[in-house]
């Protein structure tokens, strides 16, 4: 994990260039199946989605940290 909010329960993942491969796309999703076995939302964001569009990944980080705390 990249990142944890405790709180809101969520997994915040950044992704480079390896994750875009068949056998990481396999482990992280059955990491993700997991993970949401256990209640935890997992966001996942290429490296380069963050470099250059950080307002959009952190607006729909906060709308997904606001929806789960409000539950």
């Amino acid at each position: 994990m990249d990142f944890y909010c405790p709180k809101a329960r969520l997994v915040v993942e950044l992704d480079g260039s390896q994750h875009f491969e068949a056998v990481h796309q396999a482990k992280d999703s059955e990491r993700d199946a997991q993970l949401a076995g256990i209640g935890l939302k997992v966001l996942r964001f290429d490296d380069r989605q963050v470099l250059t569009e950080v307002d959009a990944v952190m607006a729909v980080i906060f709308r997904v940290v606001e929806e789960r705390i409000k539950r």
